[in-house]
This record gives C-alpha cells, sequence and structure tokens, in this order.
C-alpha cells in the first residue's frame, strides 16, 4: 500500500516549534516512501476557530518548502480537506456506532456534568470521570427508557454522542517510536463524539478521515498517548481494525533545562521564538516573533528541527533537505523529550548563512536591510558588502547590524575609544591623510592602503596607532571588516566627510 501521511492542525493560533516538527517528521517520511503528505484542517471547534490561522498554517508550511500533495488549497481525490466542511459524514458513523451499541447519546446539562464530577470525586483532587463508573448514574439513553430517549430526541433536546468504552480490556498498540504499550480500557472515559452542535470532535473525526483518506502511518505527540485507547476501540467499533495506521508518538520539545514542555510563555520569558513566523493574535493584536522575522534562514531552520528528536547516528548535523530524505528513518527518533536549545538553533543559521552563496544571501538580506534604511537599498552596494561581513552574521537581520555603516552615515561614533589616546600627531596625520585622499585618482581598497602607509612613514607614526582610530571613524565602532574594504566601498566623499566628523 502506497505511503500516506497528514498534518491536521488546528486553526486556532500560531503553528507552535512542536507542530512544525510534526509537519516535517510527516514529510520526511513520505518523501523516502514514495508516499503522499496531506494536510487536513482539524475545524470541528468552532468555539476555538482564529480568522486568519489556516492561511497562517498554510504560508509557514511554504516559507519551510514543505509542501503537501494534497490539502484545502491544492484539492486532491479525497476533497474536502477541512473537517467542518465533512459534518455530514461524521453523522453516519456517529449513528452506526450509536445503533450497535458502541455509542449511546447523553442529554445531560452543563450542571449536571459539574455535579457528577464533584460528587463522585475519587479523591479531592481528582474529580470523576463520565465512564463506566458513572454512566449509569446520568441522563443518558443507557440508563433511560428507550421511549423517554425517543421523545427527548423527538423533541430536539439538545444532547451529544458518546463512546462506550469497554471495562477491563487490555488494547495493545504497537508505536513505531514507543515500542509495544498496553491500556486499560476502564481507565479512559466516554469520550464525546458528536458534539450538541452537531460537530464531530477530534476523536471521531481523526479516525473517519483517516480511513477515508487512505492514511497509513499516523505521527502526533506524545501528549496525545492518553486518547490512544478510544481512538483504538473506534478503529475497531466502525469494522475498520486491519485499516489502522501505524502510529508514531513523537517526543515532546522541552524547556532549554529539560523542566516540561516548552511553549510560548518560555519563549517570551526567556527571548526567543517559538514559532515559524510573527502570529498576531486577532483579539489583542498582540504580536508574537517568529523565526522567519528574526532572520532565520528557512534551510536552516527545517535542519534545526529535524535534530529535536532525531539523528542519523553518524553525528553528522547539517543536513540539506534531500539528505534529510535519504537519512531519515522513524528508528532513530528518540523517546525522550528533545530540550531546545537556541544557541545551537542560532549556530545552525550561521553555519547556513556560511554556505550560502552571495547571490542568495542577497535576496534574503534585502528585506531585513530595506526596513531598516526605510528606503530602496543599492542592491549592487549590498552584493558587494555580503562577503565581506558574512562571517560574523549569524541572523539575516546581523546583515544590517554587522554593515548598517556601508549605507548610511553612523549616528553613533564611540570617541571615547580614542579619546585618551588622541594628540597633536594624530590630528595631524588625518588632516594631511585627508587633503591626499581628496586628490587620490584611483579609489581602490589597495591604493587605499597605499596611501594610509605612504603617510605613516611620512610622518613618524605607528600604523597601529591610526588603525583604530580610522576605523572608528568609518563605523562608529570597534569592528566591521578591513578599514580599507570598507572606505574603498562607501567611497571618496563618504570617506574624507567621516574622517572630518572626528578631526574637525
Amino acid at each position: 500500500m502506497k505511503v500516506r501521511v497528514r498534518f491536521a492542525p488546528s486553526p486556532t493560533g500560531g503553528l507552535h516549534l512542536g507542530g512544525v516538527r510534526t509537519v516535517l517528521y510527516n514529510y520526511l517520511f513520505a518523501r523516502a516512501h514514495g508516499g503522499d503528505f496531506i494536510l487536513r484542517i482539524e475545524d470541528t471547534d468552532q468555539s476555538r476557530y482564529v480568522a486568519g490561522a489556516e492561511q497562517y498554517i498554510l504560508d509557514c508550511l511554504e516559507w519551510c518548502g514543505l509542501t503537501p500533495d494534497e490539502s484545502p488549497v491544492i484539492g486532491g481525490p479525497h476533497a474536502p480537506y477541512r473537517q467542518s466542511e465533512r459534518k455530514a459524514i461524521y453523522h453516519k458513523y456517529a449513528a452506526q456506532l450509536v445503533e450497535q451499541g458502541n455509542a449511546y447519546y447523553a442529554f445531560d446539562t452543563p450542571e449536571e456534568l459539574e455535579r457528577m464530577r464533584q460528587d463522585h470525586r475519587k479523591d479531592e483532587h481528582t474529580p470523576a470521570q463520565y465512564d463506566h463508573n458513572t454512566r449509569t448514574k446520568m441522563r443518558n439513553s443507557l440508563s433511560m427508557p428507550e421511549a423517554d430517549v425517543k421523545a427527548l430526541l423527538d423533541a430536539g433536546t439538545p444532547h451529544v454522542i458518546r463512546i462506550k468504552m469497554p471495562e477491563n480490556v487490555n488494547i495493545h498498540l504497537t508505536d513505531m517510536i514507543c515500542g509495544e504499550m498496553t491500556f486499560d480500557s476502564g481507565l479512559s472515559d466516554d469520550k464525546v463524539l458528536l458534539k450538541a452542535d452537531g460537530m464531530p470532535t477530534y476523536h471521531l473525526a481523526v479516525v473517519v478521515d483517516d480511513y477515508l483518506m487512505g492514511i497509513t502511518h499516523a505521527f502526533r505527540g506524545q501528549e496525545w498517548l492518553p486518547s490512544v485507547p478510544v481512538h483504538v476501540m473506534l478503529w475497531e467499533y466502525l469494522g475498520w481494525g486491519k485499516h489502522m495506521p501505524h502510529w508514531a508518538h513523537l517526543p515532546l520539545i522541552l524547556k532549554p533545562d529539560g523542566n516540561g514542555k516548552l511553549s510560548k510563555r518560555d519563549g517570551d520569558r526567556l527571548g526567543f521564538p517559538v514559532f515559524a513566523m510573527n502570529w498576531t493574535d486577532p483579539k489583542t493584536n498582540e504580536v508574537t516573533t517568529g523565526f522567519k522575522e528574526i532572520g532565520f534562514i528557512p534551510q536552516a531552520f527545517v535542519n534545526m528541527l529535524a535534530m529535536l528528536g532525531w539523528n542519523d547516528g553518524t553525528g553528522q548535523e547539517l543536513f540539506s533537505m534531500d539528505e534529510l530524505i535519504s537519512h531519515f528513518s522513524v528508528e532513530r527518533v528518540h523517546k525522550g523529550g528533545a530540550k531546545f536549545d537556541y544557541e545551537k538553533a542560532k549556530w545552525f543559521n550561521h553555519q547556513y548563512i556560511q554556505k550560502t552563496d552571495t547571490a542568495a544571501l542577497l535576496d534574503m538580506a534585502l528585506p531585513f536591510v530595506e526596513k531598516e534604511l526605510g528606503h530602496t537599498c543599492d542592491k549592487e552596494q549590498l552584493e558587494k558588502v555580503i562577503p565581506l561581513i558574512k562571517d560574523r552574521c549569524t541572523l539575516l537581520t546581523d546583515f544590517w547590524a554587522q554593515g548598517h555603516f556601508f549605507f548610511r552615515t553612523p549616528e553613533l561614533v564611540e570617541k571615547a575609544a580614542i579619546t585618551d589616546k588622541w594628540n597633536e600627531q594624530k590630528q595631524q596625520f588625518f588632516t594631511t591623510w585627508s587633503t591626499a585622499l581628496a586628490s587620490l585618482t584611483e579609489w581602490t581598497e589597495q591604493s587605499l592602503e597605499a596611501s594610509f602607509n605612504e603617510h605613516v612613514a611620512q610622518q613618524g607614526i605607528k600604523k597601529g596607532e591610526v588603525m583604530l582610530p580610522f576605523r572608528i571613524m568609518l563605523v562608529g565602532g570597534k569592528y566591521g571588516p578591513g578599514v580599507f574594504a570598507i572606505a574603498a566601498l562607501i567611497g571618496k566623499e563618504e570617506t574624507i566627510k567621516r574622517v572630518g566628523a572626528i578631526t574637525g
């Protein structure tokens, strides 16, 4: 059977690192086996639906280069790919489960549910579940006469459909990552399958859609392990057990200290992004910074994500997408959680900047430079600047931080760095050399250094004593590439202007 995998996010907000890694592992597995990667939108929880979130997910996948074969936008043989548009399909199978005796109608009000949780709680910290212990005490089609149930249904009384979980059954699952697992059915509650608004819950929809779309392998986070018994029973109840996909429950992405799952709050607190791209909360207009906007190259971001919970066993860390596809195997995915290291993430980006050619970096860096400039950038100038500063750049934003002085006269100049050792001799050197620069006919890095050396020798001053002042004049600080390369690129007029700003 052809491999078919899916990523099925809920459009409720920004796409977290863990979500993008799930996409990536799905994508790599599908491509490695010549299979299909499907994007399905699980938008059945209308109370949590956020406008713009679906497009945001699509944009994130496009930026990462993880293009699905079937999706709500692309279409495909199993359309529609939004669960809200598949409502009638779920009703059919929910009704089948009720008819078989594997599910039942429940008419309990929110107040009745809360009273049950409190009255039958196991201890002060554990509210009761709606399960085999409590279902007979509630208002549902298992505890009520058939005529009463029919009357409530005919009257349009709000109700849900719940799965009837068996008692004392050992449910087995062979997970591709976690291995052999056994669950006690009696510990699972009777999950709602169809809500009062007619929408299915995740539990019913994921099973029905995975079957109808021919999903062969399902990757999702380990936080979904408690739902395994319910899902396995649904596959069995619906008669599809032999078609159930192979499951792979991925390890969590942990905080840098390894203490718990990484969250948006951790990113905000520690000062790093946890979303692929900027996400703006439509309710508060609060912007959460993403890896794209902070200056990550998408290939570096993807490479970093791949290594969060997987390695190929050779010690190699840098992989192209083709290499990731050819090397990826589920057997090498770790069972334990992977600690997120932002410094390591930046290391990946630095490595990609170093190995990316100037033409490609020009396209990547240009938007960041123009944003700071506030106007169109001279692309030819930037193309010359990039090779001079790329080794100092970790993020794409660094092309401005490390090279702003090529495009704009520094507003802040660290005069204090040279004031203590400034004297009349140095003043005289730059005054004289500045005059000589005005008549220099060849303006190149080599000719500038030759002229500089000539005046150093003429005035009997040590070259090292005037190199730092010259850098401060050009750059504003004690950093940057070779000073003569800087002067050559900013031009004669600007060089003389900056020298004059210090010497007067």
